[in-house]
């Protein structure tokens, strides 16, 4: 198993800085988010080019770093259409620039109706919300088979891939090869399933096995109404010792990014799973 992080989480700019920190840490490399990295990168299309890609890709390579996952994210069921097109313009650049920065996969999550925040709303738990994140991402997998790359899904409980088996069926309904999956048990959970979290980690394993391309490494505890609030890995609820067992049956080279552990808390984050690796 290898150690990762998204690089925005490192609280800096510029891929050297990046590679720097990465080397301090004893991290094996990032999820990259370039425009919240790359200061003159902005979230737009044709924001950056091949050459600027291959030149972050060849930081991280001199450093013996890697990047398993560029990120795109984008809400593709948002109500003001111009965004949803903004979002799929910039996914299709990342796309088309994968292996320049030394990647394969590029992944969103499938955003929900509400807009802004990506909270629950009643309408992405309806059939034709889900068609919609269908033909989107089906329509990004065609777009990456030209370029030998990988889409990645993620699901989220407020998000129109609410648990495993909605985006199970929203993947098997997509029906293309170059699908791989962004697992992260924590955006599957809330007040009402909680206490599941190690039987939603099973399900999760046995659906999409070693599809499974990145496993989201997050913390948290639970406040006194019963709601949950991310902490630092190794600060909260989750046992890891549990968690990396079970996603080792499966997945043994999986790659584990963590996100939203920020600050002081990374050093201890990292120690706290190394233990543990």
């Amino acid at each position: 198993m290898r150690l990762f992080i998204r690089a925005h989480d490192l609280g800096m700019k510029g891929e050297e800085r990046v590679v720097e920190r990465l080397c301090e840490l004893g991290l094996d490399g990032v999820q990259l988010v370039a425009y919240k990295v790359l200061p003159e990168v902005a979230y737009a299309p044709g924001a950056i080019d091949s050459e600027r890609a291959a030149q972050v890709a060849g930081a991280f390579r001199k450093a013996g770093k890697s990047v398993p996952l560029l990120g795109a994210y984008f809400n593709p069921v948002h109500p003001n259409e111009e965004k949803v097109k903004n979002g799929i313009a910039v996914f299709r650049d990342y796309l088309r620039l994968a292996h320049d920065f030394g990647c394969d996969t590029v992944g969103s999550e499938t955003g929900s109706c509400n807009g802004d925040p990506w909270i629950y709303h009643p309408q992405n738990r309806t059939d034709e919300t889900l068609a919609r994140v269908i033909r989107t991402f089906s329509e990004l997998c065609d777009y990456a088979q030209d370029y030998g790359a990988y889409v990645g899904m993620e699901g989220a409980f407020g998000h129109v891939c609410y648990d495993v088996k909605c985006l199970e069926r929203a993947v098997k309904s997509i029906g293309r090869s170059n699908i791989r999956i962004i697992f992260d048990l924590y955006n599957y959970l809330d007040a009402s399933n909680i206490d599941r979290r190690y039987d939603i980690l099973a399900e999760g394993l046995q659906t999409f096995g070693d599809r499974i391309h990145v496993f989201h490494i997050k913390d948290c505890v639970i406040g006194e109404d019963g709601s949950l609030k991310q902490c630092g890995v190794g600060k909260g609820i989750f046992d890891y010792s549990r968690i990396l067992s079970e996603i080792k049956k499966v997945c043994p080279d999986a790659n584990l990014v963590f996100e939203g552990t920020v600050g002081e808390d990374i050093p201890d984050a990292v120690a706290h799973i190394r233990e543990r690796l």
